[in-house]
């Protein structure tokens, strides 16, 4: 059995980062595999959050799964809160994970910063209850981004001294995918800086939310420098922002780089950007148009995050029956 786990925080609103490096690549991943797509809501508690935003947002990152082409009827689609063995299982795996091993986590010290006595425990246990989301449904690949990918690393950790401390082969060791040409979009207003959430700039990002408009505006006010688009991808990767407007499209029109650069080659940036602006809003104006219908309904989006709980915690159920009865944990 292969089977994929994925999710995304419903911190803010979702952006053109996370369906180019990741929803679109779901999409196609449907086909191939098991799929389960999590709204990973305790993830979010790890910063404060407001909660009547959270429960919108939650609501907001399903639309967006379904609006980009999941189908709720062939996939798993459920917040994680709904699903106990989450926590259940990232408490048992805390009990096995060396405080050496989350030291070593890049993005603890970069969310922490300074204030990492004052950093909730939440933050720096993140990395284990994601090893629990993805083996709690032994889970044999994980579409990640370079982000998280020492995270996954950890998770394959864990899950190799749970099996060896137990003498047992519970848990398969899931292999990472990174997918696509724009596994790393960067900020509209900095093509160093990867598109965030959490940019104070609105104008930073396109959100998935945005009319048509709104994405064109963006990409127009997008920064560039002065020269033309160049011929080679030798002398695009000099250029972060250039670079990233051609990988965007390169990304939405499903080609190469070097294909939207020989297309564009010697082209000023106003004319590229005019055929940006058509091909993004082409493309996304459907997803924001079915995220709205969705968005509409709360109740049917409740309904179908309901079902996707109620057949996850089948799985997690087994899951959690074996794992209990090799630790030595009574069940009822």
């Amino acid at each position: 059995m292969t089977r994929i786990f994925s999710g995304m925080q419903p911190t803010r609103l979702l952006h053109l980062g996370n369906y180019l490096g990741a929803l679109r690549n779901w999409v196609d991943l449907q086909d191939q595999y098991e799929c389960i797509f999590c709204v990973v809501d305790l993830h979010a508690l790890t910063l404060p959050q407001d909660a009547p935003t959270l429960t919108k947002n939650i609501r907001a990152v399903a639309a967006a799964y379904i609006a980009a082409g999941i189908d709720p009827d062939r996939n798993l689609i459920y917040n994680q809160s709904a699903v106990s063995g989450h926590s259940e299982l990232a408490w048992i795996f805390s009990c096995h994970t060396p405080m050496g091993w989350l030291n070593r986590m890049t993005q603890f010290k970069e969310k922490a910063g300074k204030q990492k006595d004052m950093a909730a425990l939440g933050l720096y246990a993140y990395p284990v209850l994601m090893a629990a989301d993805i083996l709690l449904y032994k889970a044999t690949h994980v579409p990640v981004g370079e982000d998280q990918k020492q995270h996954l690393e950890l998770a394959r950790d864990i899950a190799g001294a749970f099996n060896r401390f137990y003498e047992k082969d519970v848990f398969p060791l899931p292999e990472p995918q990174i997918l696509g040409e724009a596994t790393r979009v960067m900020s509209l207003r900095d093509g160093t800086k990867k598109m965030s959430k959490s940019d104070e700039s609105d104008y930073s990002r396109i959100n998935l939310t945005d009319d048509a408009d709104a994405i064109a505006l963006k990409i127009r006010k997008a920064k560039t420098d002065p020269e033309p688009l160049p011929a080679t991808l030798e002398e695009l990767a000099k250029r972060a922002e250039a670079d990233n407007l051609v990988t965007i499209y390169a990304a939405l029109e499903n080609i190469s780089k070097q294909d939207a650069l020989s297309r564009h080659a010697g082209a000023t940036f106003s004319a590229f950007k005019a055929d940006l602006c058509d091909l993004a809003v082409a493309k996304l104006s459907p997803i924001t148009a079915k995220m709205n219908q969705l968005l509409a309904d709360p109740a049917e989006l409740d309904r179908i995050l309901r079902k996707g709980a109620d057949k996850a915690n089948e799985i997690a159920a087994q899951t959690m029956a074996e794992v209990k009865d090799i630790v030595g944990l009574l069940r009822p």
